[in-house]
């Protein structure tokens, strides 16, 4: 659906909780702090109202700044950020919550994640119960995972009766994992890649030139387009401003069938980066 909320042009999807997401939005995993300021004022500049940062990607408070420098109002753009491994469990998530807010200069996030299940831990089930009292009270709008695997969906859902709004995983054209978006689909929860044009590795592929060529689109505006028409939050990074503007001009375009075909096809199983399975950092 077309935005008429006060995200601006895009699309959006509505999570299993009522909250709205804008569909592109724009991620700054390993951007310095210094230079995330700069790259998220191009992205809201260009029309990027989703922001995704994490505690661990240390640079929450270029990203706080980047938004204050915006001069945009509370209500016209969404942040997203994570709780790291290290800080998990039940009182420990909540004061490395509260660091991130305080860093990013906001009194809530509108989704707040765990960003790995790292089970040998074994806190995950525990931070998840504090991410539903902090949504309770407000401080979260929406809350969710980052790699987390079916059997790790599973145990949130027995544990608490509470699903995750989003399950956030690495997801691009070589590695599409149906069977968890499958899952994710089936019990509410929207699929968000990241990686999601496998961390530039799918610029070159000939097949991808080709679709770009058809469409008068780069291949990464092709790749975006994919993961859209598929239903799927997409954060797509980059730190050059003329790519953070075409990462965002995706909406003037549609792929037919047989293009999805065809990008469908390219899925490899191949990961970029750890398995949730085993993760642990």
């Amino acid at each position: 659906m077309t935005s008429t909320h006060a995200y601006g042009p895009g699309t959006e999807i509505t999570l299993n909780d009522g909250v709205i997401m804008p569909q592109v939005g724009f991620g700054v995993w390993q951007v310095k702090d210094d230079e995330a300021q700069p790259a998220v004022e191009k992205a809201l500049e260009v029309g990027y109202r989703n922001i995704d940062t994490a505690a661990v990607y240390q640079n929450e408070a270029g990203v706080g700044r980047a938004i204050l420098a915006s001069g945009l109002a509370r209500v016209d753009f969404f942040v997203t950020t994570k709780l790291w491994n290290d800080d998990q469990g039940t009182d420990t998530a909540f004061v490395a919550f509260e660091k991130s807010l305080d860093l990013l200069g906001l009194d809530f996030v509108d989704l707040y994640l765990i960003h790995w299940a790292s089970p040998k831990r074994g806190l995950y089930k525990e931070s998840w119960e504090t991410l539903i009292k902090i949504q309770e009270s407000g401080r979260a709008r929406a809350i969710g995972v980052s790699n987390f695997a079916i059997e790790h969906l599973e145990v949130l859902s027995k544990a608490t009766g509470v699903v995750p709004a989003v399950n956030q995983i690495e997801l691009h054209p070589f590695l599409q994992q149906r069977e968890l978006q499958e899952y994710n689909t089936a019990h509410n929860i929207v699929t968000e890649a990241w990686s999601p044009l496998a961390q530039g590795k799918s610029l070159d592929n000939e097949l991808l030139l080709g679709l770009g060529a058809k469409h008068d689109k780069t291949v990464a505006q092709i790749v975006i387009r994919w993961h859209m028409q598929s239903d799927r939050l997409v954060i797509p990074k980059s730190t050059t401003p003329h790519r953070i503007a075409e990462n965002f001009d995706v909406f003037d375009f549609a792929l037919d069938a047989d293009d999805m075909n065809i990008i469908a096809e390219l899925d490899s199983g191949n990961r970029l980066g750890a398995d949730p399975a085993t993760a642990e950092f």
